[in-house]
């Protein structure tokens, strides 16, 4: 009996121990999801506004590159013209809000800027080695963001290519480059309110902005070399050696750990912070001790409950007995009646219930369908705000050019800036109708479906997303090949399809997406294959189970493919997966071909 009674509170000790030590663990869990999803939301509303700022002046230097002005000096220097030009971008800046324009020569060399009637003008000075100025020389855009070498301030730049007045664009070279230089100090600086640590990186993990100044211009981790050699060529971080955060005392990095992180701008930015650790286990200690307490007053209340029970069996045991077996066949018998008489009437509600079932399931089907189109188009609607907003900034920017050349009697110059506008509201308009065709409930016809022009409408709603990916997509097109469908349908297949590659190869390095149409015996076969890592084994045998995802939560409900595949099956399709050795995952639709009549 005493072995007995040792092994008993042996064994309670043990389950008590980890109780206590599953309640940490839990509050601890708890707190750590609280602070993550807390600081996730945080980050999006800093990155938002982050992002509003950075593409609030992207439409800027390449208005001004249409400044007679600009072309002019480049081409055709002169005091006076240059000395005009300064006063007019120094207007510029201070209206705009920037910290400088400046217009610089194919050498690097700057003509003219907006600060150069101050002691750190840059008028002579070279800025020909930053990557903003090589990448504007090239015709592109270009973006960089460091410390000034003559102010020692930093900021971000961004520049366009500057051509001459009297040649097309098509075929003319830069002769120039315009850059704007915007400070985000004053943004910065929002973030000293906040209580957590928040930080903003660079592609190689170097902080250049964040509210605890100690961890400015140190790096998340050891930089390899290629980064060191080119922050030193670009004298991106001057006067500043990039040293990892861990390497400075203890005290200045302890609220480093874990971060929460969020990617934003076009040259890799990492935004991140740091939710604080020592309040995510005062949590779970908080837990294991009220766990502590429940256990205690349990194990007392049990004891006393215990006692008393002892007490009243050893007093009626036997009447018990007898009394707890008479109500025990009077309750089986009981049940047993209940039973049976339940079991009748549930095979009669089953019944109905299923036909009810089978009813609901066609009436909801499109449904589904629809709300799953619907999911699709609010994903894809931040890629075509941005892609929105591009043609409306250069219709701004156009027409205000258009009044300046009409008010000076040049109508030519004026004109053309009209034929840009109406290029640019043409985009628009083709953009929004193929939105709201997208978005337009399927009446379930079955016609005969062009697949080119599908895979084209398809390819053509998701365009923004992969270049705001910087993904390329391969579109091959082998035949002309019709099946019998529903347009709106397949297309909303092809979407699903290639925003699921989309999503796989934007992790990659490669970033690319195939997509080829050709006919394999009495079948239309779409193979879209992408760059990515591939189907994992554990993964591919529930990858058409409903509900069943491996996006982050938040970004996808597990639909989408058992969507496709229902649409696919409904037209006597296959839809197939697997993975290509060494190339990533490839999905095979099958349909079959509308058979023509011979002419």
């Amino acid at each position: 009996m005493a072995l007995t009674w040792r092994f008993k509170f042996a064994a309670f000790a043990l389950a008590a121990l980890a109780c206590i030590a599953g309640a940490f663990v839990a509050g601890e869990r708890l707190a750590s999801t609280a602070a993550q999803e807390a600081s996730d939301r945080q980050l999006q509303i800093i990155s938002l506004d982050l992002e509003s700022i950075l593409e609030r002046y992207e439409a800027l230097p390449f208005a001004l590159t249409f400044q007679p002005e600009a072309a002019q000096a480049l081409q055709q220097p002169d005091a006076q013209m240059v000395r005009h030009l300064n006063q007019v971008l120094s207007a510029i800046q201070q209206q705009a809000k920037v910290a400088a324009i400046y217009l610089m020569d194919p050498s690097g060399k700057t003509l003219a800027t907006s600060n150069w009637d101050t002691p750190q003008s840059y008028i002579g000075k070279n800025f020909g080695f930053r990557p903003y100025f090589l990448d504007a020389m090239q015709g592109k855009a270009g973006r960089f963001y460091g410390i000034g070498s003559t102010t020692a301030e930093p900021g971000y730049f961004i520049s366009q290519p500057v051509y001459p007045t009297a040649l097309p664009l098509s075929t003319a070279k830069p002769i120039g480059v315009i850059t704007i230089k915007i400070s985000l100090g004053d943004f910065a600086r929002t973030w000293n309110s906040l209580i957590e640590p928040v930080t903003l990186s660079d592609r190689w993990g170097v902080i250049f902005l964040s509210n605890r100044p100690a961890w400015q211009y140190h790096s998340i981790d050891a930089l390899s070399l290629p980064a060191q050699k080119e922050i030193v060529d670009t004298l991106q971080y001057t006067g500043h050696h990039i040293d990892p955060v861990r390497s400075l005392p203890t005290a200045v990095h302890a609220e480093f750990g874990p971060p929460i992180v969020h990617s934003v701008g076009r040259l890799g930015w990492q935004l991140m912070t740091f939710p604080n650790q020592a309040l995510i286990a005062r949590s779970g200690l908080l837990w294991a001790l009220t766990a502590s307490m429940l256990l205690a007053i349990s194990t007392i209340s049990f004891w006393a409950v215990h006692q008393r029970k002892r007490r009243l069996e050893e007093r009626g045991l036997a009447r018990l007995a007898l009394q707890n077996a008479a109500e025990d066949l009077d309750r089986k018998l009981a049940l047993r009646t209940e039973e049976l008489t339940s079991a009748n009437q549930s095979l009669n509600t089953k019944y109905a219930k299923l036909k009810e079932a089978e009813h609901l399931l066609r009436a909801t089907q499109d449904e589904l369908i629809q709300a799953g189109k619907l999911t699709m188009l609010g994903q894809m609607a931040v890629g075509m705000t941005h892609e929105l907003n591009q043609p409306l900034t250069a219709i701004r920017a156009f027409s205000d050019n258009a009044m300046t050349f009409l008010s000076r009697g040049q109508a030519d110059r004026a004109l053309e800036n009209l034929t840009h506008i109406s290029a640019a509201s043409e985009r628009m308009g083709a953009i929004i109708g193929q939105m709201k065709g997208f978005a337009r409930k399927s009446d379930s016809s079955v016609v005969p479906v062009d697949l080119a022009h599908s895979i084209s409408s398809s390819a053509h709603l998701l365009e923004s997303e992969f270049h705001k990916n910087g993904c390329s997509l391969a579109i091959d097109i082998q035949a002309s090949l019709q099946v019998m469908g529903d347009a709106m349908r397949i297309e909303q297949v092809l979407i699903n399809l290639l925003r699921n590659a989309l999503d796989a190869a934007a992790a990659s390095e490669k970033k690319s997406v195939r997509l080829t149409l050709s006919r394999e015996a009495d079948d239309a076969l779409i193979r879209i294959c992408d760059s990515g890592s591939g189907i994992p084994a554990e993964v591919a045998a529930r990858l058409f189970e409903p509900f069943f995802t491996t996006k982050p939560h938040g970004k996808g409900l597990g639909l989408g493919l058992v969507i496709s595949s229902s649409i696919v099956q409904a037209m006597n399709g296959r839809l197939k997966a697997q993975n290509r050795p060494g190339e990533g995952a490839e999905f095979s639709l099958h349909l079959p071909l509308t058979l023509r009549k011979p002419e």
